[in-house]
């Protein structure tokens, strides 16, 4: 099967893998192609396997990432996902190949991913992509690696931003960070905060607008970042149910 890469000239045809499974997931489908034709002109690449899954890398100049990082030179893969039927096929070494040779033929440094100490939801899987030759080159509160893979030797180490290093804010209560880099935002994050209201509570929701935001932002994870009284819970999209299990494990 071959490469699709998506751009501006076929973005509203093409589907984009991580919401087809969603049949109410038009909204979430928009405002993510919506965010990526507003990143094209930066830089932003997005390629999938020609099949009816979520086969696909997406990534962009490090200098323009959604990330609070410092990786000048470098190719940020915002993105790297191959599921289900699809495994153990070869597409990820495929998909990972052609973000080389297009890292490669940009003169870059190398690539960097935003990873974790061990396999997380929506977070690269650092076990496969150590094995492909990928370092720990930093680390933040409390279980995030951003790993790189350098063209060079002796290139300039990335490294993570002072602001999201400690996995805190100042404010209390339930404050949420997010951003349309993921479909599904749009469709949880207004839905955890109904459902806090049902109960009595509240939650503050930040959704990160542009890039510079994002690049200053208190988490690594700027498209989901959960806080709690001042101490960051988790990465993961709340689902309906898991969210209410947290109210209850907090006796809220």
């Amino acid at each position: 099967m071959n490469i699709i890469s998506v751009d501006s000239s076929n973005i509203d045809k093409e589907h984009i893998c991580c919401a087809i499974s969603d049949k109410k997931g038009e909204t979430c489908v928009s405002s993510k192609k919506t965010w990526m034709k507003s990143q094209f002109e930066k830089g932003l690449v997005f390629k999938r396997l020609d099949a009816r899954g979520k086969v696909f890398i997406e990534y962009i100049p490090a200098e323009k990432a959604w990330c609070p990082i410092e990786a000048e030179g470098y190719l940020f893969i915002n993105c790297f996902w191959v599921s289900g039927q699809f495994k153990g096929q070869g597409y990820a070494n495929r998909l990972l190949e052609e973000c080389i040779g297009d890292a490669k033929a940009q003169n870059k440094k190398g690539l960097v991913i935003l990873s974790s100490v061990k396999k997380m939801p929506f977070l690269s899987d650092p076990k496969h992509l150590k094995y492909k030759g990928f370092k720990v080159c930093d680390t933040a509160k409390p279980y995030f690696e951003l790993l790189y893979l350098p063209f060079e030797e002796n290139a300039v180490e990335p490294k993570f931003k002072a602001c999201c290093k400690n996995a805190s804010i100042d404010e209390k209560g339930m404050v949420l960070y997010y951003t349309n880099q993921c479909p599904h935002t749009d469709k949880y994050a207004p839905l955890i905060a109904d459902i806090a209201k049902s109960k009595g509570q509240s939650i503050k929701l930040k959704k990160i607008e542009s890039m510079e935001q994002a690049q200053n932002a208190p988490a690594p994870f700027t498209t989901y970042s959960f806080f709690y009284d001042g101490k960051f819970v988790t990465n993961e999209i709340f689902s309906e149910s898991k969210f209410v299990k947290f109210l209850e494990e907090k006796g809220l």
